[in-house]
């Protein structure tokens, strides 16, 4: 690699002049963070159509809400003309990314792998149109050619391009490094193997560029330069903002767990309340990030204050929604949302004011469980309302749990059939979290 490959740059200058439209939109939406030549790539986007590309690796069912912004980026490249290559790790996954990690992550056999790839590819079709298009998206799996490769080949032809100097400042793995965690050989190879992939790319379907977050600088870097090397190629690199919350949380994550993408593993009434619950500091900048509402709408938004402000936050959950579960479960949701956020909830039982309480979260219990003798705690574990038992006695004692909208005082308490009207019992924790217990047979 060349001496200053993996030094990151500062972040793209705001007012920098650009003239494709991808990356006026990249800019104006706090999409661009950093970006190898941006003079040359926007002149490269502005005379012809580019092929670019992002990974995600299979180490889950679906993809959560943090591979969103991702995603997003690559629907405005779509939209802007230009030709999305959605690159799904089934090789990578076997070895597993160190980034941002403090241990090595769990090995998955070659069908839990899959398993994944079947799962997380079905959220791309929401966002983007595949086909043989000249900018139709197209989904390519690295271990088409990562799982036929020879290791002494492999390293003769490639492995000459890489050195352990400059591999040793990557942030990655410094920060492994730093901590004193262990870091494998088998890690260590992860970043060539993404290097390796974008020169495959480039060979087969023409991709120019590769985008990613900030935290993939140095793997992507690593790539731009060993197509420079390997094929006297002409590629590019461009990051994203790592997004935090307002409270300096990793975006992606709940109260509750991960805030996943696909329906099977969160209700599209959850996800909807994901984005009604944003900090009233986030509400501008996740409209920009995460909806395709136009700027002008936005500004609008963005003069909204106090408790108005909820206005701009059920914009925004409304237009997310819309865009990755469609337009038809947005009236339930509503429905649901006007009783839970307006009314308070209070008061009426379950279903009360003519809410489609179906559009919950929902469990089901049985008898036989109920006169085994079941626990509030339990009930809200069920839910993953919470993670742990003394999570939930905490939440008691707090005062935020209810069962049908009447507060719970006694962690111990059992809950008997009694508690169920009309076969289902409405679990609350906090004011904005809402879930359904239903008695089965």
């Amino acid at each position: 690699m060349s001496e200053d490959a993996a030094d990151t740059p500062a972040p793209v200058d705001a007012s920098a002049a650009v003239n494709s439209e991808f990356l006026r939109v990249m800019q104006s939406r706090g999409y661009l963070y950093q970006c190898s030549n941006l003079a040359e790539l926007d002149a490269l986007m502005c005379k012809e159509i580019v092929p670019a590309y992002l990974g995600f690796d299979a180490t889950a069912s679906s993809l959560h809400v943090g591979s969103l912004l991702q995603i997003m980026i690559l629907r405005h490249l779509q939209r802007c003309g230009h030709k999305p290559v959605v690159l799904v790790g089934g090789g990578t996954t076997k070895i597993g990314d160190p980034s941002g990690r403090d241990t090595t992550r769990q090995m998955l056999t070659d069908e839990q792998i899959d398993a994944n790839i079947a799962g997380i590819s079905k959220v791309f079709a929401r966002f983007l149109t595949f086909g043989d298009g000249p900018t139709d998206a197209v989904l390519v799996n690295n271990d088409e050619w990562l799982g036929q490769l020879r290791l002494l080949p492999f390293l003769r032809d490639y492995g000459r391009y890489f050195t352990i100097n400059r591999m040793l400042t990557f942030e990655s793995v410094k920060q492994r490094l730093g901590r004193e965690q262990p870091l494998t050989f088998l890690e260590f190879n992860y970043m060539i193997f993404q290097a390796y992939d974008f020169l495959e790319l480039s060979r087969r379907y023409g991709c120019r560029l590769q985008m990613g977050g900030s935290d993939q600088w140095g793997n992507i870097i690593s790539g731009v330069e060993l197509g420079r090397r390997a094929d006297d190629a002409s590629l590019f690199a461009v990051t994203a903002p790592l997004i935090t919350t307002a409270d300096g949380k990793k975006m992606g994550k709940s109260l509750g767990g991960a805030v996943w993408l696909n329906e099977d593993l969160l209700p599209p009434y959850d996800y909807w309340q994901f984005w009604r619950n944003t900090d009233d500091a986030d509400v501008v900048r996740f409209l920009r990030l995460f909806t395709e509402l136009s700027d002008e709408r936005i500004a609008e938004l963005a003069q909204l204050e106090g408790a108005a402000i909820n206005e701009a936050k059920v914009v925004l959950a409304d237009e997310a929604t819309r865009m990755l579960h469609g337009d038809g479960c947005l009236a339930a949701i509503r429905q649901t949302a006007a009783q839970l956020f307006t009314n308070g909830g209070g008061g009426g039982g379950v279903g009360s004011g003519g809410a489609d309480m179906g559009t919950l979260p929902t469990v089901a219990v049985s008898r036989a469980e109920l006169d085994g003798g079941i626990t509030v705690v339990e009930l809200f574990l069920k839910l993953n309302f919470a993670k742990s038992k003394s999570e939930v006695r905490r939440l008691i004692a707090a005062g935020g749990a209810r069962l049908n909208d009447e507060k719970v005082i006694d962690e111990a308490l059992v809950v008997g059939s009694g508690a169920f009207a009309d076969g289902q019992l409405k679990v609350s924790s906090g004011k904005k979290k809402h879930g359904l217990v239903k008695l089965s047979q």
